[in-house]
């Protein structure tokens, strides 16, 4: 029986094996040095931290008759069928409508 050879990968040799850890390394070294300097500009442009203000608290809303709040769930109701608004986003504004 004859056995033949098993084809194996060209081995990249001492040479070939150097030149690739330095492109590796060089582009390692460039991709940092840009994120970096990317991180120093946001930096940057924010402004100094200084003390935190408050929001604002939200005004009270002036109470609506039977009619205003009828007519803003049937609105409402008309985005949530249209597609515009999805049924949690429908419930989250129905609640806020009806002050629960």
């Amino acid at each position: 029986m004859i056995r033949r050879p098993v084809a194996r990968p060209a081995a990249r040799g001492l040479v070939g094996t150097a030149a690739r850890t330095a492109v590796v390394a060089g582009t390692a070294a460039a991709v940092s040095g840009r994120v970096a300097q990317g991180q120093a500009a946001r930096q940057a442009a924010q402004p100094a931290a200084a003390e935190p203000v408050p929001a604002p608290a939200p005004a009270a809303p002036a109470p609506a008759s039977v009619d205003e709040i009828a007519a803003q769930l049937t609105q409402l109701a008309a985005l949530r069928d249209q597609g515009v608004l999805t049924p949690d986003e429908f419930a989250v504004q129905k609640a806020r409508i009806l002050g629960a």
